[in-house]
């Protein structure tokens, strides 16, 4: 598959530039468990991720972002945290997590960590204290603990769904209830108490003093429940999820907490940042998390969840940039995470989802503001569909075994033709698949028309050009099915970018705007104009000196 790279490097970009690093910063994702295995265990570690720091700085990202690796008992693989302020066993030590901040800063790249604020596992000291002390204590208090309904309190508090399927509540021994909006192990918090709010707030200081440059802020939607605790009055409430106002997500009293945080980020040096996993009904509910006295990011999962369709993806560009400029914010744009199919396999599978997400990376990536990579999507991996059922220990399969996470967090091929292909040397948690042999980072790196080397181009081209990263994008006249839009820079004797994106069904021709830097896939030239198969994209760059056919439009 060729790319048609062009290997001159574009100009680059100005060193005075003023924008700050997180407003157009692309961060990886590392799911801990399945990125590398240092001690043989077949999970992966801190340990492991130190040793492929070079492969990230190498890729050409700006900061990797690690899923949580505290101590836990792993219900719900690390999001039931015991203990903020430690390491679990299984993924090393504070030392092990001292060292890699260390190492990531000496390759250029910052350190995101998950902060998993709305509710702590079963086995904190807390919950431990909670259920061995009485009703209305103080112990309790921390907790979302009330009494039941019906005769001697044995229905639950009110109607509210767990995401994982099943009541929200569980009934202690001596009668009352607490509240889990996930897993029973992961019983809520009380953001009202301000022991919890002094807590997280001492359990910030504790990583930003160790150096972590931000937080991954887990349910940031989800801390404060309505006044009342009252019925939402329907059941299937996940559906409702980010499409309506729910009691006990996305409610006002968020933003408090955040703006507290972001006092305490911003008397940090070196511009410490707070990204939310926030889901909201609106794309105006989702800006209000990024306002300038907040969090600075928010995963764009309207952006995440929309099909391969050229209007559906222009209209929530255009509400996620309208939105996010209303309150200054950058967009943050996201294909995958740890917690929704791979988009390879949502976008068809097969051939078909990895043309379209070769086209969707060269998308992302040229759209104003961040953007976030998840591991192994620059390796085109797909959802493994067909893991065997005794390794299918997801919580949220609870709800539905259909919408368990397993598939998309089986580890990453790294060399070698057989499994579990240099993750680690003591198997895998979850099985490889062997026909991944082909996709291995050492394949790839070999090849220059994989993934990899797409995924590299890009990223580096991303890093050098004067008209990517934070700025406006411009919309061109396109055929119907097809996106293309002109990347400005501030310098107008700066070259531009264009790109353009078929998303239809038939071939199209655009005007050739400049000298083409690279192609998701096979393209030729037609006369003055371009053809662009479906499900490609092509980034073209046009020189003040030489112009180019910038026919507008909007």
């Amino acid at each position: 598959m060729t790319q048609h790279i062009v290997e001159a490097a574009p100009a680059a970009r100005p060193a005075g530039s003023a924008t700050a690093w997180w407003r157009d910063a692309v961060i990886y994702q590392v799911y801990v468990r399945s990125f590398a295995d240092g001690d043989g265990d077949g999970i992966g570690d801190l340990p492991g991720i130190r040793a492929r720091l070079p492969y990230l700085a190498g890729l050409g990202v700006d900061a990797l972002w690690i899923t949580p690796f505290y101590t836990s008992p792993m219900a719900d693989f690390g999001y039931d945290v015991a203990d903020h302020r430690d390491v679990d066993p299984i993924f090393g030590t504070l030392d092990d997590a001292r060292a890699l901040v260390g190492e990531a800063h000496e390759l250029g790249l910052r350190v995101i960590v998950d902060v998993v604020p709305n509710h702590t596992s079963d086995r904190h000291v807390w919950f431990q204290e909670a259920l061995e002390a009485p009703a209305g204590s103080a112990a309790r208090a921390r907790y979302i603990f009330r009494d039941g309904r019906g005769d001697d309190g044995a229905l639950p508090p009110n109607d509210w769904e767990s995401v994982f399927g099943g009541p929200a509540w569980t009934r202690v021994p001596d009668g009352q209830w607490y509240l889990h909006l996930f897993a029973p192990e992961q019983p809520d918090l009380n953001w009202e108490n301000p022991e919890v709010r002094a807590d997280f707030a001492d359990v910030l200081r504790f990583w930003l003093d160790i150096g972590v440059d931000g937080f991954r802020v887990d349910v940031a939607h989800g801390m404060v429940k309505a006044p009342g605790l009252p019925d939402v009055g329907h059941t299937g409430q996940v559906t409702m999820l980010g499409r309506q106002v729910l009691p006990y997500f996305d409610q006002d009293g968020v933003h408090e907490i955040h703006r507290s945080w972001r006092r305490l980020l911003d008397s940090y040096d070196g511009e410490r940042i707070a990204v939310a996993e926030a889901w909201a009904p609106t794309q105006e509910r989702l800006a209000m998390y990024v306002r300038p006295d907040e969090l600075h990011q928010a995963f764009n999962f309207h952006y995440l969840t929309a099909d391969w369709d050229a209007g559906v993806k222009r209209e929530i560009i255009d509400e996620s940039l309208r939105t996010n400029g209303m309150v200054g914010a950058p967009a943050t744009w996201v294909l995958s995470n740890h917690d929704v199919k791979r988009h390879v396999t949502r976008y068809g599978d097969g051939e078909v989802g990895l043309r379209r997400a070769r086209a969707a990376a060269l998308l992302m990536l040229a759209l104003p503001g961040s953007a976030y990579i998840y591991q192994g999507e620059e390796l085109g991996l797909n959802e493994v569909l067909d893991l065997p059922e005794q390794y299918l220990q997801d919580p949220q399969r609870a709800r539905d075994p259909e919408s368990g996470r397993d598939g998309c967090r089986v580890p990453l091929p790294w060399s070698g033709d057989e499994p579990p292909f240099g993750f680690g040397a003591g198997g895998s948690w979850l099985p490889i698949p062997p026909a991944w042999k082909d996709l291995t980072v050492e394949r790839q790196s070999a090849d220059p028309d994989s993934m990899l080397a797409l995924y590299r181009t890009a990223l580096r081209i991303r890093r050098e050009h004067p008209a990517l990263g934070d700025g406006e994008l411009r919309w061109l006249v396109g055929q119907p099915g097809a996106l293309v839009f002109s990347r400005d820079p501030a310098d107008p004797d700066a070259p531009r970018l264009t790109c353009a994106v078929n998303m239809g069904s038939r071939t199209v021709r655009i005007p050739a705007y400049g000298r083409v830097l690279l192609a998701s896939g096979p393209i030729r030239p037609d006369g003055d104009c371009v053809v662009l198969p479906p499900d490609t994209a092509v980034w073209c760059e046009v020189t003040p000196a030489t112009g180019g056919n910038g026919a507008r439009g909007r």
